[in-house]
């Protein structure tokens, strides 16, 4: 189903309000599965040129962008960004923020070199509409570079389908989505598949398929 504009607007609101806790209820989880690993992996490839960060939240990426590069912090949730940018105090630099849907990106068609997310796709209600835009901003060849948690194998697997109604519901974001298919599904090609911790939380290496024609 896709996704509507009052679908739209309740999860702008419901990220505006959680902005004030967001950090406080996510640092456990960057040692306990090692996301701090991997958003250092994330940003390992990346040396320069026009990065967007869709999904930037309130800013916990920005350290890690490389100086010579020029960032596009986006995120859906004005109040994500607010905190985002307080963190910088004032000191933005090659920074630009801007408010926009990861669905819906307000850019034109292949102005990035590399396109990052950090546990974002999980709570984008169509990840597969949301990673075509990132493919379309691309440049041919340009990369995609997520850092996600993912539906597991086996037994796990199928305990997080049981599980994923209830936890969306108070949470947000899903616990079982089949990210690598969605890569694919966009028309991205996968270039590498790292465990981060076990297999469900993985960084996703991605390249638009328009590199094949150059």
């Amino acid at each position: 189903m896709p996704t509507t504009a009052e679908d739209t607007r309740r999860m702008r609101q419901r990220w505006d309000r959680r902005a004030r806790f967001y950090d406080k209820l996510t640092t456990p989880m960057e040692h306990m599965v090692g996301l701090a690993r991997g958003r250092a992996w994330v940003f390992e490839r990346a040396t320069g040129g026009r990065i967007l960060e869709i999904g930037a939240g309130t800013g916990k990426n920005l350290p890690l962008h490389p100086a010579r590069a020029t960032v596009v912090a986006s995120d859906l949730s004005l109040g994500m960004l607010t905190r985002a940018r307080a963190k910088t105090a004032g000191a933005t630099g090659n920074v630009r923020f801007v408010v926009t849907d990861a669905e819906d990106l307000a850019f034109k068609d292949g102005v990035f070199d590399r396109v990052v997310a950090t546990c974002v796709f999980c709570s984008v209600p169509d990840p597969v509409r949301g990673l075509r835009e990132a493919a379309r901003v691309l440049r041919p060849g340009g990369e995609v570079v997520l850092l996600e948690h993912v539906r597991p194998g086996g037994i796990l697997g199928m305990l997080f389908d049981l599980l994923d109604p209830l936890m969306s519901r108070l949470m947000g974001p899903h616990i079982n989505r089949r990210t690598l298919d969605n890569v694919r599904k966009a028309g991205l090609q996968l270039v590498e598949d790292r465990r981060v911790f076990s297999d469900w939380v993985k960084v996703v290496v991605a390249r638009s398929e328009k590199g094949r024609e150059s």
